[in-house]
């Protein structure tokens, strides 16, 4: 399976940089859980982040069906259960009206690809490179950062700017299919590094909020 322009072969090792920069997720989560002091909800969102390397480092090795779903799962469980803690935390919600507005994110961000495809009669996720999945959390990060700022700006001054380092990282994301035969190397690796920085922030956004 051929997602990105590194992979030339079949082989195991044949998105060396797609792979190897995936270590940014673990050191990302190791450094969010040491400024996270006790605070379960980070630790076990620090966790998730742990995973979701492995995940992506089994995608770029292996490069099949079941590797794709160790990627992109992950992923999913992080931004719902960062999207549940951001209700509870930064606007005070309690659980079953955090889960409930979850819930109802979960369904939109499902539901925005279908959409979009019955509305322009094409692919929007094969135009974008399946970049278009990620256009949720982008508008939450937006809506929760510009939410908060009457009640708490740092916060929502860094959710913000994080919003912003996302929209670059789901750029080199977009791209990279296209741009192959300039650059063989592609630019996917550039998400997983960038991407790595964008939960760091979250978790320590988190974390400075409870504090």
């Amino acid at each position: 399976m051929r997602a990105y322009c590194e992979r030339g072969d079949p082989g195991f090792w044949a998105e060396p940089v797609n792979a190897l920069t995936n270590a940014a997720f673990p050191i990302a989560a190791g450094l969010a859980a040491r400024r996270a002091r006790g605070d379960g909800a980070v630790l076990a969102l620090a966790a998730v982040t742990v995973v979701v390397g492995i995940g992506s480092f089994l995608f770029h090795t292996l490069a099949n069906r079941w590797s794709m779903l160790a990627d992109v799962i992950p992923i999913a469980v992080f931004i719902y259960g960062y999207f549940a803690l951001a209700m509870a935390r930064f606007f005070g919600f309690r659980p079953a009206a955090a889960t409930a507005l979850t819930l109802a994110f979960a369904a939109l961000s499902f539901g925005l690809t279908p959409a979009l495809d019955a509305l322009t009669g094409r692919s929007v996720s094969a135009l974008t490179n399946g970049s278009i999945d990620y256009a949720p959390a982008i508008l939450a990060l937006l809506g929760v950062g510009l939410a908060l700022l009457g009640r708490a700006p740092g916060t929502a001054r860094s959710v913000l700017a994080t919003a912003g380092i996302f929209l670059v990282s789901l750029t080199f994301r977009t791209v990279d299919a296209g741009i192959c035969a300039r650059l063989p190397l592609g630019t996917h690796f550039l998400w997983h590094v960038l991407n790595a920085l964008v939960l760091y922030r979250l978790l320590l956004a988190a974390t400075r909020f409870r504090a």
